[in-house]
């Protein structure tokens, strides 16, 4: 029998499956040994090696998403480690647009500090493939060694620049948080696999708990079971840390606010992402038979997400924190479709078209602050925001429009986005949530048209505690940035008005 599990294993081992993470990991080590082999002079090109090899990806996963669905619809691979689906596709899409975004928001930040660059952009690729990986994961192990590799790849990058003590302070709390969380994560991983035990199916194959179906099964028979229970919960509480929910999001805006601009994009978009998509599978499928346990579970965490997020976000000055604290009321939005996810099917697909909305606005009000940003790039108040429209116009529209599209504003994506959402949750009749839900919007309506009313009026204020420079200073936008920042606007525009592109795509 061991031999023909072992055949068996090796005949699953289907590497065209996972070509797109093969090209990007491929080419993270192909920038490195650029860097040695090629002269300094043509040291520029080398992001363009990056760009080209994630565009290369995204390119084969939407042609074989629209053109040979039966890609994502084979049976678990490698053994049962990972399981190619349609959910898989779509969040392969989505982090490969933000590891472009992000390298973007590098090309604009890098040159003004005197840290490495190809091992940036290296880094940014390994990451990706990782979360690529981590969405498609059907067994614990998969899920912890990509979910380690996604985390220890984020704990370099929030620190790398190192010559800001701000930088490295952030770059110590995650680190210290994060263990904590992958601590907690993993010994609730060790207790479901405990309760499981070693399984041994009709043609004589052991299975463990390690492997999504099989905790699945059991639980669907033993839905009691304490230890699977404080697992499972434990588990949850990993993935918590990782999106920022309550109570696990004290890390949030500290270290938003120390690392570098497009570190702290990818934290809020791709991070985020990865958090949710990981959540969707395991709570309407591994941990599904516990239903009775997680909607009162989730519907706490998600209302009290909401209320926290958008009540610490009121005073807040420095704009990286403010994107933090807005972004920690936005997972819990997000996780109001999870929880509905439970109950009407659909909702998947709102939690991923309220994802996309996110990314286009978050990367939008990024590139501003990227192009805003000094050589202290800690320290951004939004005083620095002062009647920005009179010295750069041009970046005080797409502030507007990204951080209207976060605010909920119609007509733009966002608030189609959170329309989704609460449709989704009056479905599954989770009418007190609805209710936080709205008063976290109308909260959220003050501090982000605070900030656009500082880009198109004076603020008038006088006693900043920290030194403000002008609106003119900065980076002026180049032609690339003036393109990829208004295809962000446009598309948040674009998006509010017509949904059915997206959401069809996503349903598909």
């Amino acid at each position: 029998m061991t031999l023909e599990f072992l055949k068996a294993a090796a005949e699953s081992n289907q590497w065209w499956a996972i070509t797109p993470e093969l090209v990007v990991a491929g080419m993270a080590l192909i920038l490195l040994v650029s860097e040695i082999i090629l002269p300094k002079k043509e040291h520029r090109f080398i992001p363009l090696f990056a760009v080209l090899a994630l565009v290369g990806a995204l390119v084969g996963v939407i042609c074989n998403f629209f053109f040979s669905p039966e890609v994502w619809s084979q049976q678990p691979l490698f053994a049962g480690l990972i399981q190619i689906s349609a959910q898989g596709q779509i969040a392969r899409a989505f982090f490969l647009c933000s590891a472009l975004l992000v390298i973007f928001l590098g090309s604009v930040c890098l040159p003004r500090s005197k840290m490495p660059r190809v091992e940036f952009y290296h880094i940014v690729l390994v990451i990706t493939a990782a979360t690529m990986l981590l969405v498609q994961s059907n067994h614990f192990v998969m899920f912890f060694v990509a979910l380690e590799t996604l985390t220890i790849g984020l704990y370099i990058l929030v620190s790398y620049f190192r010559d800001n003590p701000l930088t490295l302070e952030a770059g110590l709390k995650y680190l210290v948080l994060g263990s904590l969380s992958s601590g907690i994560m993993l010994f609730g991983i060790v207790l479901l696999y405990g309760a499981v035990g070693r399984v041994v199916d009709g043609s004589g194959v052991v299975h463990t708990g390690f492997e999504f179906p099989v905790l699945a099964n059991f639980l669907q028979h033993n839905h009691d079971n304490f230890l699977a229970i404080v697992g499972a919960l434990l588990v949850l509480s990993g993935v918590a840390f990782k999106i920022g929910a309550f109570p696990f999001q004290v890390w949030v805006p500290d270290v938003y606010q120390g690392a570098p601009t497009p570190v702290t994009a990818f934290l809020a978009v791709s991070s985020k992402a990865a958090g949710f998509a990981v959540l969707l599978t395991l709570v309407n499928s591994v941990f599904l038979p516990l239903k009775g346990l997680l909607v009162p579970v989730l519907s706490a965490m998600a209302a009290a997400t909401i209320l926290y997020g958008n009540l610490s976000a009121l005073t807040q000055r420095d704009a990286k924190r403010l994107m933090g604290l807005s972004g920690v009321s936005h997972a819990g939005f997000l996780l109001i479709g999870v929880t509905a996810s439970l109950t009407v099917p659909w909702a998947w697909t709102a939690v991923w078209f309220y994802l996309f909305t996110y990314m286009l606005a978050s990367m939008a009000v990024f590139g501003v602050m990227a192009h805003l940003a000094g050589e202290n790039d800690a320290r951004q108040d939004l005083d620095s925001y002062d009647q920005l429209a009179k010295g750069k116009p041009f970046l005080a529209a797409i502030l507007a429009v990204g951080v209207g599209s976060l605010a909920g504003i119609p007509p733009l994506a966002g608030f189609m986005g959170k329309l989704l959402v609460f449709v989704a949750a009056f479905e599954a009749h989770l009418y007190g949530l609805l209710a936080f839900a709205v008063v976290g919007v109308v909260i959220s309506i003050y501090y982000y048209f605070g900030w656009i009313k500082a880009a198109y009026f004076s603020t008038g204020r006088q006693d900043s505690p920290v030194e403000v420079r002008p609106a003119t200073a900065g980076t002026a936008p180049n032609f690339l940035s003036v393109a990829v920042l208004t295809t962000l606007a446009l598309a948040t525009i674009a998006i509010g008005f017509f949904q059915t592109p997206l959401t069809s795509w996503l349903m598909k």
